[in-house]
């Protein structure tokens, strides 16, 4: 078996160049096409989030075998952008290609979050919105909210804070933070408004 092989490669496939080449070490393993064909597929994806990668370091790698738990696979990225570097380790047993995903989905979630502070972007508070109860079922526990552009949105006994359900009846004003889910809009902290509604 081959111990320490590297792989030089300069340009992704989309053409854009690290300043780096990026560099895929083998250890304890022979070295593969296929994997490097996959590696390479992998951090052509992750420019896609970043297109100023400096440099980009994957170590594939066959971890000491231990008495009856498989072999076990080890994956490490080292990734530079400016400012930062990253790192993924990822370890699966028997499976090279599930230790190379997991390991460059980390990676991705990593490069997302870095790109975004990069961007000074922060996690924007939900806007409240106002509307009025334009349905009630009392003894469901359940209602609608129309928004003045003629939006509704459920809302649920639950969903209801700073106030009681009891409290609510068709053409109260209220506020609340609006949210799209599998089931469609609906309405959460839900709270009597004292403002208006055209």
């Amino acid at each position: 078996m081959s111990k320490g092989i590297s792989m030089f490669l300069g340009e992704s496939k989309e053409g854009n160049a690290m300043k780096q080449p990026l560099e895929i070490t083998f250890h304890g393993m022979d070295r593969s096409d296929a994997l490097e064909d996959a590696v390479r597929k992998k951090v052509t994806h992750l420019e896609r989030f970043a297109d100023d990668i400096m440099a980009c370091r994957v170590v594939v790698d066959l971890l000491q075998k231990h008495q009856q738990q498989g072999r076990p696979f080890g994956v490490r990225i080292d990734l530079t952008v400016p400012g930062r570097e990253l790192v993924a380790n990822r370890v699966a047993k028997e499976d090279v290609y599930v230790a190379l995903r997991d390991a460059f989905d980390d990676m991705k979630r990593q490069l997302e979050d870095a790109v975004r502070q990069r961007r000074g972007d922060q996690k924007k508070h939900p806007r409240e919105l106002h509307g009025e109860v334009v349905r009630m079922n009392a003894d469901e526990g359940f209602g609608f909210i129309r928004t003045p552009d003629g939006e509704e949105y459920y809302f649920g006994r639950d969903n209801i804070s700073g106030g009681r359900f009891e409290q609510l009846q068709v053409g109260t004003a209220v506020q609340f933070i609006a949210q799209v889910a599998a089931e469609g809009r609906q309405a959460k902290r839900v709270s009597l408004g004292k403002h208006h509604v055209a």
